[in-house]
């Protein structure tokens, strides 16, 4: 078996055929013809199963490591030993499971307190102290739940996001003031025009305006009990596995439905938001092949090669039996998902359709949304806040883990985009009206 080294210098020389192949692309100005992404595809395939292996061999090192600790009885600390000399000497947990568990040892009765556990002080206490406060996660397995976040799904690795660095709280983007792409109106003002032999030259700027972006606090508190705290693999799982789901769930739910009041503006609230309005006569909770025609028309153009549809599962019988009348029969718009050998998402227009929770049900606004999410601007500060405290609940056996995520974002438009020529508004973002 291929060591941890090996495996990830594996991955890596995948990573770069891949950069290559994106930057031919870039380079020629076109996207990837069927036969790269066939071959992209398969190195991604190859990617997904290294990091899977990756990833069984550390949490296997890992174990085998605790089990090795755990058969050395623990040295206990010399009290006049110098804390900071400690500090530099502790060494990293080997996995999250021995760190929860360290934290229960410190908490018993006559308990040893690991020297690599770092402290924290309750309000009040002495620091110097541990058992009056809590302890700090390591930062590394605290933003391993934060990279897997933002590493999964379909949504969230589209967002456009940058991580704010020092005591950073915010972050104001400049960005074009542009409602119209109408002569004088493109950039906010900017205007070429043809001008005649020594006629006069006329001035244009554009306009800008701020987008200003000012850090959320995202919050999941845990209660684990003793009895699964001895269990280091399954006190792991249930901690990382459940936080990293529910914070992507909350992370995609708020850039789709956020209200900007205490947390980001999603796009279903945004003023840049294009609604797509029912056919007449149009039956009640129903979907149409006209309603996701009108919605492709709608999405402005530099958006397409980037965009996904976004639905709620309640949508999918209705798409899977939508087709297009052609004199009196009708042939089938909708392309289902051809399997594990193939795509793995349906597709409308050949942009695929994803289902998410975060959809409204069907028949009502946005139970179908067409979006380009490169245009959604967000901001993080880089990391999960996480701590664990082993006096909150005490005489409840149960220790508390808490994690805090900053985090906000918005629409880079204020609003939807009248075109050069033609009648109806275009954005990054549309969805369908209720029906």
């Amino acid at each position: 078996m291929k060591t941890i080294k090996l495996m990830k210098e594996d991955r890596d020389a995948l990573l770069k055929e891949l950069e290559k192949m994106r930057d031919l692309c870039t380079q020629e100005n076109r996207m990837p013809n069927p036969e790269e992404v066939e071959w992209a595809s398969g190195k991604l395939d190859e990617i997904n199963d290294l990091e899977a292996n990756i990833a069984l061999e550390e949490r296997t090192q890992g174990i085998l490591e605790n089990a090795r600790k755990s058969a050395i009885p623990p040295d206990k600390p010399n009290p006049s030993e110098d804390r900071n000399s400690v500090q530099n000497q502790r060494e990293r947990f080997a996995s999250p499971g021995e760190f929860y568990q360290a934290v229960m040892r410190a908490g018993m009765p006559g308990g040893h307190v690991d020297p690599r556990l770092t402290t924290r002080a309750a309000t009040g206490l002495s620091e110097s102290v541990p058992s009056d406060g809590g302890f700090l996660v390591e930062s590394e397995m605290a933003n391993e739940i934060l990279k897997n976040v933002w590493q999964s799904g379909m949504i969230l690795p589209k967002v456009s996001k940058t991580t704010l660095g020092g005591n950073s709280t915010g972050m104001k983007f400049n960005g074009l003031d542009e409602t119209s792409r109408v002569d004088g109106s493109r950039a906010g003002g900017i205007r070429a025009y043809w001008l005649a032999e020594a006629a006069e030259k006329l001035a244009s700027k554009p306009k800008f305006r701020q987008i200003q972006l000012t850090l959320n606090k995202l919050v999941g508190l845990c209660y684990a009990t003793d009895e699964l705290l001895e269990d280091a693999n399954a006190l792991a799982m249930v901690i990382n596995e459940g936080f990293k789901d529910e914070f992507e769930f909350k992370l995609t739910d708020a850039i789709i439905n956020g209200t900007g009041a205490g947390q980001p503006l999603g796009i279903l609230n945004s003023g840049c938001m294009v609604s797509v309005a029912a056919e007449a006569g149009q039956a009640a909770n129903t979907i149409v092949f006209e309603n996701v025609l009108n919605a492709w028309s709608r999405l402005m153009a530099a958006s397409r090669p980037n965009a996904i549809w976004v639905i709620n599962q309640d949508c999918e019988p209705q798409l899977n039996a939508m087709s297009l009348a052609v004199g009196t029969g009708g042939v089938p718009v909708y392309l289902p998902a051809g399997g594990a050998s193939a795509s793995p998402y349906s597709t409308l227009f050949g942009r695929p359709v994803v289902p998410i929770e975060q959809c409204p049900t069907v028949g009502d606004t946005g139970d179908i949304m067409l979006c380009d999410f490169s245009k959604y601007k967000a901001i993080d500060k880089g990391g999960i806040q996480s701590d664990v405290s082993i006096h909150v609940r005490f005489i409840y056996d149960e220790s508390v883990f808490r994690f805090v995520y900053r985090f906000d974002g918005q629409p880079v438009l204020s609003s939807a985009i009248t075109p050069y020529k033609g009648s109806n508004t275009l954005s990054h973002f549309v969805k369908l009206a209720a029906r």
